[in-house]
C-alpha cells in the first residue's frame, strides 16, 4: 500500500476492500445485481429493444437503461426494480446502464421528486411488460400454441400445459420480428417480485469498494485538470491578470482567460482565470499564484445585514398582491385578537460532498462530455450553445453524483470544461472545489416572511395576510424579475390546507445580487418554516396543544377546490393537474395523526426538553415530523429522536425511501441549526464546512424512525418533501423545551445568548 502522502482516497477505498476490511451489504433472499458495463461492440445488434428503457440479448442478458441521474435518491436500482418486475426477469441477468442526454427518453432532469412518480412509474412498467408479452408471443409463435396459454416468468417462457419452457435469449430473434403493441396488461400488486420489496441497491458495492465512478473520477487519456478563478462578485469580469508566478509552479502547462456570461447569467460560465496542469495540486497550486484585478460590479455593494433589512421593510409595507381570498384586511383591522410576525432564512449552499466536475474533449465540431450533471439534455444544449455547434454533435455521458441537491443541474461546469478543450486542443477536466461550490454556485434564496393572523373566541383562525419577499430564481434568467413567483408561491403558500375564510398573500420587492438556483425542496423550505412555525404560535396565542390546534385548523376532511383559492393566477401541482392529485385535508390529518402517535406526543418530559410538530404537504407528498429536543442550561441542543410520518402514496423502492427520509431529516436540521451563507462587499463570506457548517455527527439525532403512510392516494414524490416540516418542527420543540421562539435561521448561539 502507498504512503498517505501519495494515495489517493479511491485507491484507498479500492485497497480496503482488496484487504477485507470493507464489508459488502445484501438483502436476504435476492441475489446482487451488478451495474455491469456496457455490451462489447456488435452485441447490441442482436439484441430485441422493444423500448429505449430495456433491451433483451441472444444471452439472455436483460438491460434496464436509466435515463435519470443517480444522486443517492435510489433511481437506478428503483427502476430496474419496476421494469425487471413487469418483464419477469432473472434478477441475476439484468444488468444498469446509464443514458446519455438524450430527447428520445423524454425528460432527463432529475430533480421535482418526478423520477418514479406519475407518467414515469407507467412508462417504466409498460417497458418491462411490452417485453414480456412480446417474448411470451415469440414462445407462443415457436410452439404453435395460443399466446394466452404462455407465462413469462423469472426470465423463461412456460407452457404449462406441456411443460415445455424456454430462456428468452433464445426467443430474441423472433421476438425482433413482432410488432411492438401499443396497449399491454400490466400486473396486479399481489403479482410483484421486486417492486414494493426490500432490494439493495445496485450501487452500494461499487461504492464501498471505491469502484463506483463518480464525476470527480471521470478522466480521458492525456487530458489536462483545470481550476478557474471566477469572479469575486457576480457580474464581475477579468480587468488583468498577471499569469507570470502561475506558470513557474511545476506541472501548470497553460493560463487561459474564460469567456463569461453577463447578467443574468442563466446556466452560463461566470468566466475567469484557469490553469490548466497536469495535476490537480499543480492547478490549485498556481491558480493560488494568479495576480487578477477584477472590474466593478453592480453587486459591489451586496451585504447580508443591510439587504434584510431591505426585505424587512419589503414585507412591512403593501406588496402586489397574488391570493385574495375572502377580506383579510378588514378582517385583520376589526379583530380583537391579532399575531403578526416575522421569520427570516438565509441564503443556502447545496455544499454536496462532491464539488461540480466534467471532462471533455472537444475534436472540430465535436463535443464529448462526462460529468456529474442532473439534467445531460440541458448539459448538451448549453454547451452547444456556448460553443455554438449543432446540438447534436455534442454527447454528455452521465456519472454518478456525490449528492446535489439542485446545484448540479445547472451545468455551467461542463461548458467550461467544452470550451477549455477546443481552446487548447486537448481533453480538459475542470474540478471545482468546495470554496468554489460555495463561493460561486446557485445559492438557494434568501427569505423574509411576515404573517398576520386573527383569532376568534374559541381560537379558530378567521383571517391570514402573508407577505413575502425573496429574490426569484427567475432573476438568473431573465433581466427586471425581482418578486418572489408563483412558481414559488404554489410551493406550501397558494396551496396551504388550512380552513382560514380570509387569506391575502403579497410579494414584496427582493432584487438578486447573486446567481439564485434550485435547492432540496426550493421555497418550501422558507415557506414551510414560516407556516409552520406561525401555527405554533397562534396555537400557543389560542391556549391549545399543537397537535390539537393543527388538526382543528384543517377543518373538515374534504378535497380542497384549487380554483376558488382567491390566487390570481391558476395554482400549480408540481406538474400534475389538481384531478391527479388533489389537494386533499385527509391525507394532512392522516400524517399528524401518524406522527404524533408513533412519537408519543402529549407525554411528559423533564425540564428542559420538549416536542415540536409540524406538517407540509410537497412534491404531491404528505409528511409530518415531532422531533424532540433538550436544551441544557447553556443553550446547547441535542435532539434524541426526530419521527417523521411520509404518505407518497405506494412506495415502489421503501428502503430507498426511509433512506431518503433520514437524508431530509439531517438537511433540514442542518439548515434550521447551523448553515447560512452570507455576503458582505459583494463577496459570499463562507467558503468551506468550517464556516459553512452542515450538521456534524454528534449534534445528529441519535434515533430517526421513519413511518411510511399509505392512505391508497395517488404516488407523489419522495427525493424533497421530507425537508419543509423538520425545521419548523426542531424550532417549535425549542420553544415547548425553553418557551424562547427561533424565527431567524440559522439557531447557531441565540440560546445561548438568550
Amino acid at each position: 500500500m502507498t504512503t498517505p502522502t501519495t494515495i489517493e482516497r479511491r485507491t484507498f477505498l479500492q485497497q480496503l476492500a482488496a484487504s477485507g476490511l470493507v464489508l459488502t451489504i445484501g438483502a436476504g433472499g435476492v441475489r446482487r445485481l451488478d451495474a455491469m458495463e456496457a455490451s462489447p461492440d456488435g452485441a447490441l445488434a442482436e439484441a430485441f429493444e422493444p423500448s429505449v428503457f430495456v433491451r433483451v440479448g441472444e444471452d439472455g442478458l436483460v438491460t434496464v437503461i436509466c435515463h435519470r441521474s443517480e444522486m443517492g435518491q435510489g433511481i437506478r436500482t428503483s427502476m430496474v426494480m419496476v421494469i425487471a418486475d413487469e418483464l419477469e426477469a432473472d434478477w441475476a441477468t439484468v444488468r444498469l446502464e446509464q443514458a446519455i442526454g438524450d430527447p428520445k427518453y423524454g425528460d432527463q432532469n432529475t430533480d421535482g421528486s418526478s423520477s418514479i412518480r406519475g407518467t414515469n412509474y407507467t412508462r417504466y412498467r409498460q417497458a418491462g411488460a411490452t417485453a414480456r408479452r412480446m417474448l411470451e408471443a415469440a414462445a407462443a409463435a415457436e410452439w404453435n400454441v395460443p399466446a394466452a396459454e404462455v407465462t413469462g416468468s423469472n426470465g423463461m417462457v412456460v407452457h404449462a400445459r406441456s411443460n415445455r419452457r424456454v430462456a428468452y435469449g433464445k426467443l430474441v430473434a423472433r421476438a425482433r420480428t413482432l410488432p411492438v403493441p401499443k396497449e399491454v396488461p400490466l400486473k396486479q400488486p399481489s403479482q410483484f417480485r421486486f417492486i414494493g420489496k426490500q432490494v439493495p441497491s445496485l450501487d452500494l458495492q461499487a461504492m464501498l469498494t471505491g469502484t463506483a465512478v463518480f464525476g470527480q473520477d471521470a478522466r480521458m487519456p492525456g487530458m489536462r485538470i483545470a481550476v478557474i478563478q471566477r469572479p469575486p462578485v457576480y457580474g464581475a469580469t477579468v480587468a488583468k491578470v498577471d499569469a507570470t508566478e502561475a506558470l513557474k509552479v511545476k506541472g501548470v502547462v497553460k493560463v487561459v482567460e474564460v469567456p463569461g456570461a453577463p447578467i443574468p447569467s442563466a446556466f452560463l460560465p461566470l468566466g475567469g482565470v484557469a490553469v490548466l496542469a497536469t495535476s490537480t495540486w499543480a492547478a490549485m497550486e498556481g491558480r493560488r499564484k494568479l495576480a487578477i484585478t477584477w472590474s466593478a460590479s453592480p453587486n459591489d455593494g451586496y451585504d447580508s445585514v443591510s439587504y434584510r433589512q431591505a426585505l424587512e421593510a419589503a414585507v412591512r409595507a403593501e406588496g402586489n398582491i397574488v391570493r385574495d381570498l375572502g377580506d383579510a384586511p378588514a378582517a385583520l383591522d376589526s379583530a380583537t385578537k391579532k399575531v403578526e410576525l416575522e421569520y427570516y432564512v438565509p441564503h443556502l449552499a447545496h455544499a454536496p460532498m462532491e464539488p461540480p466536475a466534467a471532462v471533455a474533449s472537444v475534436t472540430g465540431d465535436r463535443c464529448e462530455a462526462w460529468t456529474c450533471t442532473q439534467d445531460p439534455q440541458a448539459a448538451r444544449d448549453t454547451i452547444a450553445a456556448f460553443l455554438k455547434l449543432p446540438k447534436e454533435n455534442v454527447e454528455v455521458h452521465v456519472t454518478l453524483l456525490g449528492g446535489a441537491f439542485g446545484r448540479k443541474s445547472k451545468p455551467d461546469y461542463a461548458c467550461e470544461a467544452a470550451w477549455l478543450s477546443r481552446e487548447t486542443g486537448t481533453p480538459v477536466k475542470v474540478v471545482w472545489t468546495r470554496e468554489d461550490d460555495i463561493q460561486n454556485g446557485y445559492p438557494h434564496t434568501v427569505s423574509m416572511q411576515r404573517i398576520e393572523a386573527t383569532l376568534d373566541a374559541t381560537g379558530g383562525i378567521t383571517s391570514w395576510r402573508h407577505r413575502i419577499a425573496a429574490p426569484p430564481i427567475a432573476s438568473v434568467f431573465a433581466p427586471g424579475q425581482e418578486y418572489h413567483s408563483n412558481d414559488e408561491l404554489d410551493l406550501g403558500v397558494l396551496d396551504m390546507p388550512y380552513a382560514i375564510p380570509n387569506v391575502r398573500v403579497e410579494v414584496g420587492r427582493a432584487p438578486a445580487h447573486s446567481r439564485i438556483g434550485w435547492y432540496r425542496a426550493v421555497s418550501n423550505v422558507p415557506q414551510a418554516f414560516a407556516i409552520c412555525s406561525f401555527m405554533d404560535e397562534l396555537a400557543h396565542a389560542a391556549g391549545k396543544d399543537p397537535l390539537e390546534f393543527l388538526l382543528s385548523s384543517l377543518g373538515p376532511d374534504r378535497v380542497l377546490d384549487m380554483t376558488r383559492t382567491g390566487a390570481r393566477k391558476p395554482v400549480g401541482n408540481y406538474g400534475a393537474t389538481w384531478e391527479e392529485h388533489p389537494n386533499d385535508v385527509a391525507r394532512h390529518r392522516r400524517v399528524l395523526q401518524a406522527v404524533a402517535r408513533e412519537a408519543g406526543w402529549g407525554r411528559k418530559l423533564p425540564a428542559g426538553e420538549g416536542l415540536g410538530i409540524a406538517v407540509h404537504r410537497s412534491f404531491l407528498t404528505y409528511v409530518a415530523s415531532v422531533v424532540h429536543v433538550r436544551v441544557d442550561a447553556k443553550g446547547a441542543v441535542t435532539i434524541p429522536r426526530v419521527d417523521i410520518a411520509m404518505d407518497c402514496g405506494f412506495a415502489v423502492n421503501p428502503d430507498r425511501v426511509r433512506a431518503q427520509c433520514e437524508g431530509a431529516v439531517v438537511m433540514s436540521l442542518s439548515n434550521a441549526m447551523t448553515s447560512e451563507l452570507s455576503y458582505r462587499d459583494g463577496r459570499a463570506v463562507q467558503s468551506n464546512y468550517h464556516d459553512y457548517q452542515v450538521l456534524r455527527m454528534n449534534a445528529a439525532p441519535r434515533e430517526t424512525r421513519v413511518h411510511l403512510v399509505d392512505a391508497g392516494g395517488p404516488m407523489g414524490g419522495v427525493g424533497e418533501p421530507g425537508v419543509p416540516p423538520v425545521a419548523p418542527a426542531l424550532t417549535n420543540a425549542i420553544f415547548a423545551a425553553t418557551g424562547k421562539r427561533i424565527r431567524t435561521l440559522p439557531i447557531g448561539d441565540q440560546l445561548a445568548r438568550a
